[in-house]
């Protein structure tokens, strides 16, 4: 199975990261409700941030995966010198 971790949690990531940005950009005009963190619209900066992080573990994933896929595995010597 050549399935990379890096995968599933960008996706993950990305999803929860899109989640927040769009509802950031939703509720940004909300002063009330922002109020708490000093007027910075929280959502949607840290939104961005899982998003771009998700993309970048997706993206690496995804390259590593490819690159698994062209190069077969190294052989073992040792199973070679064993004669199996």
């Amino acid at each position: 199975m050549l399935l990379d971790l890096r995968i599933p949690m960008g996706l993950m990531f990305t999803f929860v990261g899109l989640i927040l940005t769009v509802f950031g950009w939703g509720t940004r005009e909300d002063t009330a409700l922002y109020a708490k963190s000093l007027g910075i619209d929280a959502n949607l900066w840290w939104g961005l941030v899982l998003l771009a992080f998700g993309l970048i573990m997706y993206l690496t994933g995804r390259r590593r995966q490819v690159q698994m896929v062209k190069e077969p595995p190294p052989q073992d010597e040792g199973e070679e010198r064993r004669g199996h």
